[in-house]
């Protein structure tokens, strides 16, 4: 009988395949990812990390949605988050993963974007890769600013005061951003409201066609071959097709990043403070989140050294060329053949990894 089924299952299945196939195509997308080739050497490694940060992503978008069945904005936005974490069953562990894939999305960003940058995969025709990447990332950083208000316990109050330090000091407009981000003269209900519409529908609206045009510029240029990798005669480079080779790798880093996020949201759940007191004073060691550290300790320093607005228009302007010359770098460096272009730009590479590094542990450091 087990036998006799087989040929009946396998006749379904190729009637369903058909059917979609005739609709859809999938014939033909298969036939294109399995003739997309992956280059293979010593640096293929870093290749994953675009697909960990979409990993990490997917993650936000399902644990986010969970979390919106009990969130309610405004007044009572802290008693929902209390009743996900300790009342709702598994609402800890959902509220975690979605911390902690948060913090993880933007770290592998981070890592994708320096790699890119080393690898030299900004050079043309991938100029606008890099541009739609540099986009995703701004926007990740206010998906996390954005989001870790919405507790609104004590800890995520003054740190978004904190964090709101830095837009604010804008000459000229600074004070102006400051009451239309908070809705107001102070961080309160209205804050939470404007952070929530702007992390679930404004954000939202703006990442995904800009993720999907990123993903349709990395398939339609393939993965940049590194520097160190062109010397190497074109017959002689190694690559393995995408589908199923690469598409298997990168589905297997995708179960190492989930192993480390399950480790980390159920090891160390993520926790919820007092609520918070707008009249109380701010804890000790109050500071914006990991990401945001670098600018903040920057603008702290240069408000010691040149106390007043002299300290943070040179910290805005620091700020505004850092990032000018890191999304006009494929202008700059835009012929592999030009080697002298090329090793500025490894410079100011490494140069910018070392200032963040360095920024963010001084400010943890003198916390």
């Amino acid at each position: 009988m087990q036998k006799s089924s087989c040929p009946v299952r396998n006749r379904y299945a190729t009637a369903v395949w058909n059917y979609a196939d005739e609709r859809l195509g999938l014939s033909e997308l298969l036939a294109f990812a399995g003739k997309k080739q992956v280059p293979q050497h010593k640096h293929s490694f870093w290749y994953y990390w675009g697909g960990i940060s979409l990993f990490f992503f997917l993650v936000q978008c399902l644990t986010g949605v969970l979390l919106l069945v009990y969130y309610r904005p405004g007044a009572e936005a802290y008693e929902s988050v209390r009743q996900i974490t300790y009342d709702i069953e598994f609402g800890w562990l959902v509220r975690s993963a979605h911390s902690w894939s948060a913090n993880l999305m933007v770290f592998a960003v981070f890592v994708h974007m320096f790699s890119v940058f080393l690898m030299k995969a900004y050079r043309k025709p991938r100029e606008f890769g890099w541009w739609s990447g540099l986009g995703l990332l701004g926007l990740a950083m206010v998906f996390g600013f954005s989001g870790y208000l919405l507790p609104m316990d004590e800890l995520a109050y003054f740190a978004t005061k904190v964090g709101l330090e830095i837009p604010m000091s804008t000459p000229v407009i600074g004070p102006f951003l400051g009451d239309l981000i908070r809705g107001g003269p102070e961080v309160g209900e209205h804050t939470v409201q404007r952070f929530f519409a702007l992390h679930v529908v404004i954000l939202p609206a703006l990442f995904v066609p800009l993720l999907m045009f990123h993903l349709w510029l990395v398939q339609r240029h393939g993965n940049a071959i590194p520097p160190g990798e062109e010397a190497v005669p074109a017959a002689e480079r190694e690559s393995i097709p995408f589908f199923p080779n690469f598409m298997m790798k990168d589905v297997a880093m995708w179960l190492i990043a989930l192993n480390v996020l399950a480790l980390l949201a159920s090891v160390y759940p993520w926790q919820l403070g007092p609520p918070a007191n707008p009249i109380a004073p701010a804890p000790l060691g109050i500071h914006p989140e990991w990401y945001f550290m670098s600018q903040f300790q920057l603008l702290k320093v240069l408000g010691n050294w040149f106390p007043g607005i002299t300290g943070e228009i040179l910290g805005i302007g620091l700020f505004t060329i850092g990032g000018i010359v890191w999304a006009v770098i494929p202008l700059y460096d835009n012929d592999s053949r030009n080697g002298r272009r090329g090793r500025i730009a490894t410079y100011i590479g490494f140069g910018a990894i070392a200032g963040l590094i360095a920024l963010t542990a001084w400010g943890y450091w003198v916390l």
